[in-house]
């Protein structure tokens, strides 16, 4: 994600004209990544995974619908950086809104069918609702306000959940940053000086953002699980759903004489910032929180 941002924020000098180089380059480099990806996906996930005659699968009850949350946000960033690196040819401004907006859904669309043929999983038609409304997010704000006003972005605290299930959410903090349920938050961020007149004073870089998180999930399902032929039954652990309403601070809008310096801020763009937050859960509570991650 961080590449990805890096991409777009270093890609921002913008052609008036089709630059035809640049769109062979961009096109080519595509072609590549693409194949490139999808072949080493055949060959180091799937390749040890019986397949099957195509089949559907359906997950949309599994973590509390915290990793479709993770395909929506892919799925709109990867259509960013599509859009950016079209810009950076020379085409159109519509043309990138809807050809680049569109690279993040062809790629995770491909992985689904990737998994439509793989016995342990199947084709997910949540993961693809998922996938498309990141994609539609993006492009419909493109196309009727030519900026992303809100974003989606990502937030993650460590958790005590990992240690007791490492295996499925991460053994370090690499791998718990994407695979620990738990300790992610994923925001609608939303720039409230843009939606204000132009002359209004209302500090550019400030967001209002609304989050959601959840917590007490040690499996997909439920919380009963078997490790190395030992039974592991943690259902008294409750599965809750976290709502969130915070401040946040839009990196991309903050512009300094550097550009490297814009740059860096504009990749760490999707992350959001620590602040004071309000938690809201099912279970009826309200909580403070002083610095939320």
């Amino acid at each position: 994600m961080i590449l990805i941002l890096f991409l777009n924020n270093s890609l921002k000098a913008q052609l008036d004209t089709l630059n035809t180089k640049r769109l062979t380059t961009v096109i080519a480099a595509e072609t590549a990544i693409y194949t490139g990806t999808m072949i080493g996906l055949s060959q180091l996930w799937y390749k040890d995974v019986p397949t099957t005659s195509f089949q559907t699968f359906n997950d949309n009850q599994e973590w509390l619908q915290m990793d479709k949350i993770g395909h929506t946000v892919t799925s709109y960033y990867v259509g960013m950086a599509g859009y950016e690196v079209l810009k950076w040819s020379g085409i159109s401004e519509k043309k990138a809104t809807w050809y680049g907006g569109t690279l993040g859904l062809v790629f995770l669309t491909s992985v689904e069918v990737l998994d439509g043929y793989s016995a342990d999983w199947g084709f997910s038609t949540g993961d693809m609702v998922a996938n498309v409304s990141g994609t539609g997010l993006f492009i419909a704000q493109q196309l009727v306000w030519k900026e992303q006003r809100v974003l989606l972005k990502y937030s993650f605290h460590t958790t005590d959940y990992a240690a007791i299930r490492p295996n499925v959410l991460g053994s370090n903090l690499s791998e718990q940053v994407l695979k620990d349920y738990n300790g992610q938050t994923y925001w609608l961020s939303a720039n409230i000086a843009s939606f204000l007149k132009d002359d209004a004073k209302f500090p550019k870089w400030l967001n209002m953002a609304i989050g959601y998180g959840a917590d007490g999930m040690l499996g997909g399902d439920d919380n009963v699980f078997d490790t190395d032929g030992v039974n592991y039954d943690y259902s008294a652990t409750q599965r809750t759903r976290q709502f969130y309403l915070s401040l946040d601070i839009d990196l991309t809008r903050i512009k300094t004489k550097s550009k490297f310096a814009n740059t860096v801020l504009g990749a760490f763009g999707f992350i959001k910032f620590p602040l004071p937050a309000i938690e809201f859960n099912q279970n009826g509570q309200t909580k403070f929180k002083g610095v939320y991650f």
